[in-house]
Order: structure tokens, then C-alpha cells, then sequence
């Protein structure tokens, strides 16, 4: 019997701002099930490679930092997000910033960074099963999963959530310049060559534009078939 038959894994990709992360930890929390936040794994090496000092335009540095950067999930106390450990550093809330997303979006279009994590992703993969969250889970890291959700929503409703949730971390954004953001982010995603952002061929498709989070879970459960 195959590793797919024994471990099953739902994937939930989808454009920055859809809600994959509140949803996918819901879903896992439903399920009982591991959680794998791959844009976190992202925005770690960013983050770790603009603590070191590198250019990220350049490759090979990037790389290196990718390979040798210890990434650690930690379940919150109070069960609330996850925290990312990263190389002994408490970085989650750093991780959360627009700078940390763009370094990720940056670095995720480099083919030898994105093989450098295939390996780290893949050993998620562990009973009793996976809710895999990201942009490419369900077409390049698990395209054997047996369930697959395309997130998404419009531009304007990402940009709110995610203008409210800055604005309560008291951060100085506009809701302009965060729409322009999402914006440029969703077509670099999805215009890159490798492992650009689409919906994998057998995914659902799950648009939470104007619905509450209770019923976006309750759509992405209905996919996991018992």
C-alpha cells in the first residue's frame, strides 16, 4: 500500500489573503489531523535571509539559507495561531508583516529554493493525516492528495481583512496601498514559470468572498469525504 493510501492529505491553496491560514488550522483542528503552513516556511527563509544580510536576488545565498535554516511549528499556549520557530527565534509576528510576504513571494520564484523545501514539505506527511496549506500543495507538493480546495476571494475583500488585522497589530497601512499590493502579489504568483498559482485540476473551488468563517470550514470539510 502506497504512503498517499495510508497518510491522507487535504490541500487548500490559494492567493494571498483568501484565509488559507484561519481555515486550514480550523480544518486540522477538526480533523485531528497535522498542519503544514508552507508560505510560512517562505517567509522563515526570507526572514532568515534578510537577518543574514543577503541580497535576496541572489540564488545560490538564498538557497544555501534555505537549506541550512532550522524551521519549527510550535502549537500556541493559549491556542491561537501557530507559532514559527526559526533557528531558535520566536518569528511569527515578524513573519506576519507585508515586508515578510513580499521576501517570500521573491524567493518562492527560485526553482533551486523551492527544491531546496519540496523535501521539508513532504515530510509533513505523517498520520493520521495532513491539511496541507499553501499555493502549489495540491499541484506540485502533493498532487497524489486525495483532497484538494482552491481558497480564494476577491482583491477587495483581502485587502480589508488584511488591512483590519494590521490595523489591530497597530500598524500604519492604507487600504489602497494594501489592495495594490495583493494585487501586484496575486499576478507575480501566477505568472511565474514555476509552480505558478492555479488551481490544480481536481481541486474545489471555495470563494469565501462575503462569508463568514464558520461556513468557509464547513465548505472545506464537506470535501474530506469520510
Amino acid at each position: 500500500m502506497s504512503r498517499s493510501q495510508i497518510v491522507p492529505v487535504l490541500t487548500i491553496d490559494g492567493p494571498s489573503g483568501s484565509g488559507k491560514g484561519t481555515v486550514s488550522r480550523l480544518v486540522a483542528e477538526h480533523l485531528g489531523w497535522r498542519l503544514l503552513d508552507s508560505g510560512a516556511l517562505y517567509r522563515a527563509v526570507g526572514y532568515a535571509a534578510g537577518m543574514a544580510g543577503l541580497d535576496l536576488s541572489d540564488a545560490e545565498a538564498v538557497t544555501r539559507c534555505a537549506e541550512t535554516t532550522k524551521i519549527h511549528f510550535r502549537a500556541a499556549a493559549d491556542g491561537g495561531d501557530t507559532r514559527v520557530i526559526v533557528n531558535g527565534h520566536d518569528a511569527t509576528d515578524e513573519l506576519r508583516t507585508e515586508t515578510a510576504g513580499a521576501a517570500a513571494s521573491a524567493i518562492a520564484s527560485m526553482p533551486s529554493v523551492r527544491q531546496a523545501l519540496v523535501a521539508l514539505q513532504l515530510g509533513f506527511r505523517k498520520s493520521p493525516g495532513l491539511v496541507a496549506d499553501g499555493r502549489d500543495m495540491g499541484t506540485v507538493i502533493f498532487p497524489d492528495a486525495p483532497f484538494k480546495v482552491f481558497l480564494t476571494a476577491s482583491a477587495g475583500e483581502r485587502a480589508k481583512r488584511r488591512y483590519k488585522q494590521l490595523k489591530e497589530k497597530g500598524l500604519s497601512v492604507t487600504l489602497a496601498g494594501l489592495q495594490r499590493e495583493i494585487e501586484a502579489r496575486d499576478a507575480r504568483d501566477a505568472s511565474r514559470t514555476v509552480a505558478p498559482l492555479k488551481p490544480a485540476v481536481d481541486a474545489v473551488l471555495v470563494d469565501s468572498t462575503g462569508m463568514g468563517i464558520e461556513d468557509v470550514v464547513a465548505k472545506v470539510l464537506a470535501v474530506v469525504k469520510p
